[in-house]
């Protein structure tokens, strides 16, 4: 499965904060907590002091990208919470600092090939 849905409502990124398990990297920090869903949710947080309303959406539109094409492992709650250093990161840096999260999580989805 590419991507998943999103978190929505307040209360479960509250969840996920109080309760998932936490990866820190220099540009993002990636919460994860199981959920019973068969597909895998994400939400992505971004402060304004990351930056003014454009540079917040730029990097909220790029982890969009990011985790649209991802293979994610399905059963999975996910917020992204951007840092300071994400504001001047270009797409291909972020890109590997997500990936990077998400495989010390085991949360990426392996390709099993039948022989």
């Amino acid at each position: 499965m590419t991507g998943g849905r999103f978190i929505t409502k307040p209360r479960e990124y509250a969840l996920v904060y109080e309760k998932g398990k936490s990866w820190v990297c220099e540009l993002v920090v990636m919460r994860a907590l199981p959920n019973e869903l068969m597909l895998s949710r994400y939400g992505i947080s971004v402060s304004k002091r990351i930056g003014k309303a454009v540079v917040r959406n730029k990097v909220k539109r790029r982890l969009r990208e990011i985790l649209r094409v991802m293979p994610l492992k399905p059963g999975w709650d996910i917020v992204f919470i951007a840092r300071p250093a994400a504001a001047s990161a270009d797409y291909a840096s972020l890109k590997q600092a997500t990936e990077g999260l998400l495989t010390r999580a085991h949360l990426i989805e392996t390709a099993s090939f039948a022989v």
